[in-house]
């Protein structure tokens, strides 16, 4: 495959992630003319648009070039839990399920970035608001195991996203999904959304 060698800026990042934690836990997200997802659609909520594209590659770990026709490159690593209680995090674990399920050949690619006011708040400040008043966690254990999800933190990485979510399902689970972005769209927390990006997929 033709590649790009990727900008020094990223590499110097990857390399500082690594002396920090695991390289498995990163992930890049790559939008551009091939990859084994397909976009059926893309909507900007918020914010700055993405370039359009028409596929979309995972590569989980380090790396060093980008294939041509990559338009842009979104990163994350999966870090621990935040937010949650250890009640919580104990009901997610065993409810959540495991990406690359073969029935599950939907997905979806959110990257979302918060405003300063938000990251200005105090750790418990923004616990009471996703979760206490806005009901993050419990909404999102309703629609379990249907939706499986994988949340990468980029503010972590200084990426222009501060989280990347991404999710699977099956087709007949689609209705499922957009509820469960509808229900928590309409949360307090979303008042504290200044940029997203909703991109559909399916595998190729």
């Amino acid at each position: 495959m033709s590649v790009v060698t990727c900008q020094s800026s990223t590499l110097r990042g990857i390399r500082e992630l690594s002396k920090r934690r695991p390289m498995e836990a990163l992930y890049n997200y790559l939008g551009g003319t091939t990859g084994s997802w397909r976009v059926t659609e893309a909507a900007t909520r918020s914010g700055q648009p993405l370039k359009p594209v028409s596929h979309i590659e995972i590569v989980n770990g380090p790396l060093e070039r980008l294939p041509l026709g990559t338009s842009w490159l979104l990163r994350g690593v999966v870090s621990n839990t935040r937010y949650v209680s250890r009640e919580e995090r104990d009901a997610l674990q065993s409810k959540q399920p495991a990406l690359n399920r073969m029935h599950a050949t939907c997905a979806a690619l959110i990257p979302i970035k918060k405003t300063a006011a938000w990251w200005s708040l105090a750790q418990d400040e923004r616990r009471d608001i996703l979760e206490t008043r806005s009901r993050h966690i419990a909404t999102g254990m309703n629609y379990l195991p249907a939706i499986a999800r994988r949340l990468m933190h980029g503010r972590d990485l200084g990426e222009q996203f501060d989280f990347v979510t991404w999710f699977e399902y099956a087709p007949r689970d689609s209705a499922v999904f957009d509820d469960l972005l509808a229900a928590l769209r309409g949360t307090e927390e979303w008042k504290y959304i200044e940029r997203e990006t909703d991109i559909r997929l399916e595998r190729t």
